[in-house]
């Protein structure tokens, strides 16, 4: 793409600018070319390209056609969801869930999201140098850490897990009690330029409480004041009727929305981050 301008991370690099609508409109009205597939993923991942009008970036697509069914998501989309997902991480204002947009693909209809980070070969990840989980010896998990819980390492031994606790991790936390994610690993946080992002939010939305994820550090402490101020404006967003619901209709059902409204004023009566339920496991598998 050598005659266009290159956008990562939700900025024009030539400019260090760049409106979030202006990426919307480049994945959405954007030639899409398929350079590779990502062979670890379980359902169909595409990395792509998608140039238009001048503006490209490197982006992932995830057709609908390359879905494997799931028993206990039986409507809808994953690539619906992971929109749906992103349209709640930006009513709360974090900017956590890259732009992510539902289109016409090479394969059809699709999930089309901006590729965070260097390109999808080994090495060229998006970590950044960053360390936000770790195993630990002992108990404790140090200062600046949040424990999760013991891990088998092998030949009988445990070490405990543990991730940063670190503010962006702590509102994306929240984001996942909104939308009850089944599935926050630790393969699925990226950061880039010193932000924080979640991607993979297919098995999210679920009218059953299903949350399974990493990031349980927090778990039973006070909402900081910061996420009872989004959280309410959520709430505000989501009335019938409103602009958020409406397009979140469209996305996932009539049931699961009245859930999603219902989990925020869980978080908003009880003013504190959800806890394992004890009726599942708490932490995905695997949990990288």
């Amino acid at each position: 793409m050598p005659a266009a301008e290159r956008i990562q991370a939700g900025r024009v690099s030539s400019t260090g600018v760049d409106a979030v609508s202006d990426v919307m409109e480049l994945l959405t009205r954007g030639e899409l070319t398929v350079r590779g597939r990502i062979r670890e993923a379980s359902n169909a991942v595409l990395y792509c390209s998608v140039s238009y009008e001048g503006r490209a970036a490197a982006c992932v697509y995830k057709p609908v056609a390359g879905e494997r069914p799931l028993w206990d998501f039986p409507d809808g989309t994953l690539a619906q969801r992971e929109v749906a997902a992103y349209e709640v991480s930006e009513a709360l204002g974090w900017g956590l869930v890259p732009p992510t947009v539902l289109r016409d693909g090479p394969h059809g209809e699709g999930m089309c999201q901006l590729w965070i980070g260097g390109g999808p070969e080994p090495g060229s990840g998006s970590e950044g140098g960053e360390e936000l989980l770790a195993l630990v010896e002992g108990a404790e998990p140090g200062e600046g850490w949040k424990a999760i819980g013991f891990a088998d390492v092998g030949e009988g031994r445990t070490a405990l897990l543990v991730h940063a606790d670190d503010e962006r991790l702590r509102r994306l936390s929240v984001l996942d009690a909104v939308i009850n994610n089944a599935d926050r690993k630790g393969g699925h946080l990226l950061t880039d330029d010193g932000r924080l992002y979640g991607i993979d939010h297919g098995v999210t939305f679920n009218a059953e409480d299903k949350l399974r994820t990493l990031l349980w550090g927090w778990a039973g402490e006070s909402l900081t004041a910061e996420a009872v101020g989004v959280l309410e404006a959520l709430r505000d967003g989501l009335v019938r009727g409103a602009p958020l619901a409406l397009r979140l209709g469209k996305l996932i059902t009539g049931a699961e929305v009245d859930a999603l409204r219902a989990r925020v004023e869980a978080l908003l009566s009880s003013g504190k981050h959800p806890v394992p339920s004890g009726d599942w496991p708490a932490i995905p598998w695997p949990p990288v």
